[in-house]
Order: C-alpha cells, then structure tokens, then sequence
C-alpha cells in the first residue's frame, strides 16, 4: 500500500480516470458493433461519421492506439461501402 500522500491521491485519480476511460471504450464498441450487424446501407452510413469521430477521440486521449484508430476507421468504411 502507498505511504505517501501524493501516492494515496495518484491512486484515486487513476482509479477515476480508468472507469472513465473504459465508459468511452465500451460505448465505443457498442457503436462499432452497431454498425457491423447493420443490414441497412443508410443507416450504417448516417451513423458512420459520428463513429469515426468517437474512434478519433479515443486515439487523440491515447485510450487505443492510433494505429489501431486508423485500422478500425478503414475496415467500417469498407463494411459500409460493401453492404
């Protein structure tokens, strides 16, 4: 356990930050996997760009890599312009 003060309070913020970063993650994914499962053209490609943008956000707090952001952005682009 920390001794320190400052230790005590490094702890509670990355405890805050995690939580708050696995919310963003995962309601992330939800959209991606919405995405995904759509039959409809036009609504994977109305809901397209704000998932990018969510992709994006992620990659610009450093939550995924933005490599991976770039994977992701790539492979829904092809998904929808294939459906």
């Amino acid at each position: 356990m920390a001794n320190h003060k400052s230790a005590l309070k490094r702890i509670r913020q990355s405890r805050k930050r995690n939580l708050h970063n696995r919310y963003y993650a995962k309601t992330t994914r939800n959209a991606i996997a919405d995405i995904r499962e759509s039959e409809d053209k036009k609504a994977a490609a109305k809901k397209l760009p704000e998932v990018i943008s969510m992709i994006d956000k992620l990659a610009k707090r450093n939550i995924i890599h933005k490599k991976k952001a770039a994977n992701l952005k790539s492979k829904l682009t092809k998904h929808v312009t294939a459906l």
